[in-house]
Parts: C-alpha cells; sequence; structure tokens
C-alpha cells in the first residue's frame, strides 16, 4: 500500500517537535521534521507561556513536514497538563496562559488549604493528582484576586484545546487533559459541582467535552490559504502527554495484569484500570487517577526520578571540566559496591536544583547513618539502587489498592536506555520487563489518530502495532538476584 503520514505535535515543558509517522499497513516509523524551544517568559512579576510564538512554530512544522511528505491523513497535538487559558464571548484569548510553575499559583494553594479547602479533601472530590501546580489553584489566584479576567471569561481551554481551536475555530475540552486540571470529577465523568462551587465559576465556562480520537475539523481556511496547503483533519489525540505515553505502551502479553514505570526526569509509574480508585488509602498512597482513552482510568504516582543523577551529573562534568558521556557512568556504577546507602528520592531534599548534588546525597545518608558515597561510582550505585527499590515500594501499594498481582512491567523513557537498571528492576520485583522505547507519547498520540480516521479500531490494536513497530527489550528475572534485593528491602523501607 501506499504509505499513510500522520502529523504529530508533541509539546514539553522546554522544547517541541513536529513528528512524521510512516505507516505501511504493517508498520510505523516515526521522523522528526522540526523540534524548536519553548521558553517561558516572565512579565510584569508573573511568569507566562507564549502561546503564540508556540503556534507559531506548530505551523512552521506544518510546513517542514509538507515539503517531505505527502498523503499526511490528520494531525494531532499532545501537551503537557494543567495549564489553561481563558477566552471572551467573542472567542478572544484574554490573556496568555500563565506558567505552572508561577509563584502565585503555590500561594493560592497554601490561602486554599488555611480556608478548609485541603488537599485530602479536593482528592475526594476528583480523584485527581494534588500539587501546587493544578489548576484548580490558578482558579482560586484568579479567585482570592478578585481578578476581571474571570468576569468577562466565556470559555475555558486548556493548552492542546488552545492549539487545536486556533486550527479549526472549535472549541473543545478534551478528556484526558480536562481531569489535570482538578476541576473535573472522574468519578461521575462531569465537572465537579463542588469543585465549581469552591471557585465560585459556572459549568458554562467549559465547552463539551471530547474522547480521544475525536476528529475535531479541517484546519479552517485562514490557515491553509496563510500556509497554502490543502485542508487537514484534526484529530484529537489522549492530549495530556501522560495519556498520550501510556496509551502508546507496546504491551508484550495482554494476558498478563501489567503495570509501567515511564522513565525520565520524574518517573509516572502505575496501572491501567477500569475505573478510578478514590479512598482514605489512594490518598495516603500518594497514587492518583488521571483520565485514559476508550473509557480506561491510568492509576499513578509521580516519583523524583532521574533529575538527582542528572544533576549530579552536571557537578561531575563540571569538576572534570569536561562533558562526561552516560556511558561512563554506566561502567562505573556496576563496578561500586552493592547496597551500600539508600535514599529516598522523593525527599524534599533532592527536589530543588542542587549546585552539589553528590553532596546533598552524601549528607542524607550520613544523617541516616549510613556509608557515606564518595565517588562517582558508588554515589550513581546508591541512586540506582535505590530508585529501584522505590519502584518495588510503589508496586505494593499498587498492589494493595486494586487488589491485583502485577506480573509484568512495562518500561519505557530514556531510562530503559541503562540496560543493567532494567535487569536490576527485574530481579527486585521477581517479574518479567519489557523496556522500550523511549518515544511513547508519539506513539500514543498515532494510535489515537489512526482510531480517528478509522485505520485501526481500538487501543490494543494499536499497541500491537507498536510491538511490531519498534524495538522492545525483555528482562528475566533472577532468583538468586531476587533474594539479594529481599535481603535489602527492610533496611529501605527504615530508610523511608
Amino acid at each position: 500500500m501506499v504509505a499513510k503520514n500522520y502529523l504529530i505535535f508533541d509539546f514539553g515543558a522546554s522544547n517541541g517537535r513536529a513528528i512524521i509517522a510512516q505507516y505501511d499497513g504493517g508498520k510505523f516509523n516515526l521522523e522528526v521534521t522540526h523540534r524548536f524551544e519553548n521558553r517561558p517568559v516572565f512579565a510584569s512579576g508573573t511568569l507566562y507561556w507564549d502561546i503564540l510564538r508556540l503556534f507559531s512554530e506548530l505551523k512552521e512544522g506544518i510546513l517542514q513536514s509538507k515539503k517531505n511528505y505527502k498523503n499526511i491523513q490528520s494531525l494531532g497535538v499532545d501537551t503537557w497538563g494543567v495549564d489553561f487559558a481563558l477566552f471572551d464571548k467573542n472567542g478572544k484569548m484574554i490573556s496568555n496562559p500563565q506558567h505552572y510553575r508561577d509563584d502565585a499559583r503555590t500561594e493560592a494553594a497554601r490561602v486554599m488549604e488555611n480556608a478548609g479547602y485541603t488537599r485530602k479533601k479536593i482528592f475526594m472530590l476528583t480523584g485527581g493528582l494534588i500539587l501546587d501546580i493544578m489548576g484548580i489553584y490558578h482558579f482560586y489566584d484568579l479567585k482570592i484576586s478578585e481578578s476581571p479576567v474571570l468576569r468577562i471569561a466565556d470559555k475555558f481551554l486548556m493548552m492542546p484545546d488552545i492549539f487545536n481551536y486556533f486550527l479549526t475555530g472549535n472549541m473543545f475540552n478534551e478528556f484526558t487533559e480536562a481531569t489535570t486540571s482538578i476541576v473535573y470529577d472522574l468519578r461521575s465523568n462531569t465537572w465537579s459541582r463542588d469543585i465549581l462551587e469552591i471557585l465560585g465559576i459556572n459549568e458554562s465556562l467549559f465547552p463539551e467535552v471530547i474522547q480521544p480520537g475525536t476528529n475535531i475539523g479541517n484546519i479552517q481556511k485562514s490557515i491553509t490559504e496563510e500556509l497554502d496547503i490543502k485542508p487537514l483533519s484534526v484529530i484529537a489525540p489522549a492530549s495530556h502527554d501522560t495519556a498520550s505515553a501510556v496509551t502508546g505502551i507496546p504491551v508484550i502479553d495482554k494476558n498478563k495484569i501489567w503495570g509501567f514505570v515511564s522513565m525520565g526526569t520524574w518517573l509516572v509509574q502505575g496501572m491501567e484500570t477500569e475505573k478510578p480508585i478514590v479512598s482514605e488509602d489512594a490518598y495516603s498512597s500518594g497514587f492518583a487517577n488521571e483520565g485514559g482513552p476508550e473509557g480506561k482510568n491510568f492509576l499513578t504516582k509521580n516519583i523524583n526520578g532521574l533529575w538527582i543523577i542528572q544533576q549530579c551529573m552536571e557537578k561531575w562534568r563540571k569538576d572534570a571540566g569536561r562533558n562526561i558521556a552516560w556511558p561512563e557512568i554506566d561502567k562505573l556504577f556496576p563496578q561500586a559496591k552493592a547496597f551500600q546507602s539508600f535514599i529516598d528520592a522523593d525527599d524534599p531534599v533532592f527536589l530543588p536544583p542542587s549546585p552539589d548534588m553528590p553532596k546533598v546525597i552524601a549528607g542524607y545518608c550520613r544523617e541516616k547513618g549510613q556509608k557515606i558515597p564518595s565517588d562517582i561510582g558508588s554515589v550513581a550505585r546508591c541512586f540506582y539502587e535505590s530508585l529501584v527499590l522505590k519502584i518495588r515500594f510503589n508496586v505494593g501499594k499498587l498492589e494493595n489498592l486494586t487488589g491485583k498481582k502485577l506480573e509484568l512491567m512495562q518500561l519505557v523513557g530514556g531510562g530503559t536506555n541503562n540496560r543493567l537498571l532494567c535487569q536490576w528492576i527485574a530481579d527486585a520485583l521477581g517479574i518479567q520487563v519489557a523496556a522500550g522505547p523511549t518515544e511513547t507519547t508519539a506513539v500514543g498520540n498515532l494510535i489515537m489518530q489512526m482510531k480517528g480516521t478509522g485505520e485501526i479500531k481500538s487501543v490494543e490494536e494499536g499497541r500491537q502495532l507498536c510491538v511490531r513497530s519498534v524495538n522492545v527489550e525483555r528482562y528475566e528475572p533472577a532468583s538468586s538476584e531476587k533474594e539479594k534485593w529481599d535481603t535489602v528491602y527492610g533496611e529501605f523501607i527504615r530508610i523511608l
């Protein structure tokens, strides 16, 4: 068959990409056609996303993709979650969307907590992940500051919805992205009336909620004329990038009970469930829910992940006066003595940037009465072993919450390049691990575009297409190694 091409836009918090997926009827391959930076702008005391420049980059991505690829079936946009903009009754954006790291949101979270709207209460009302960065706190900041924006606002659009509106002229809220606002009740599948009352806003502010795979419409005439292109369908993927990443996981055995870890600067660990789990136990465990395609729910938890070793690398490179490559670290840490000291990656001491993260790790170990890692190999080994044990710790919580015993762990993201780390996870959990690819967000975007255009019928069909198209490494646990991890697990729990 003639190859069919799909145009994927993946916007991250620091950069974005236009990607063409070529599908030949049996497999697909991905090629980046345009890369661009995503630089927020600090102005008059507020940190904003530069949404108009990002939309210009989106249009440039269309042009660059059209130069080299014909027969483009559709395009889809995924972005980070939580952030939004408001539009007036004439469809005009009232202001640039604020960045989730803007200080006003953190202050609003504190004020909201003091007013009795605790994180636990909000979780029990919505089931969503409660962090200071979430959209609910931006709304609350607008309320307590008596912003005139709320008085003239007519419609609410989150980041991918904004791009879709600019492209098509049609206003919708895509489901997976909407659930990251923490205004949406995942149990009732509607905007939470209790949260709306707390925020003092009306449900009429929100356009229709659409599901992943919905055809939003064609690119509007003004843009096709500007770019000198033919009309192109815009399909809503699972437009929150985490939901797209889980959608794109190449599940090697659908008959096994599987979990996942997306291994990047942050680790996102979880399971796909039939419905949200909203309970005291879920809240205390740190797990929360996010909407997925085809009525699925993602029960997930964020872990402060490879950020820590990345910070260490900056210090090591500075001290060495050269660009140390990751393969050097991968050779050093296996040579260090095993199980000498552990850290809790989620301890607040490891969250902010540090000019000397190895020193922070050493200080933590000293405070906990452990041996102090002093060189590159021992620091890296301490970190990687601790990360494996934290994943195992969270697996126990997942199994308790779901009542299911994991039989397969799917690893995706950049961390899968560390083969020993993947093997350690298999050994520590005592189950099979499947690792790869690094690009599941783009794959998940593609799967929902293909479903929206009728090329495939389900996410499951798309995942099997992914298995055929990408390299997935399989790691089997060694029982003798499992015993070693079992022996030190109790010490790790004591550290936690």
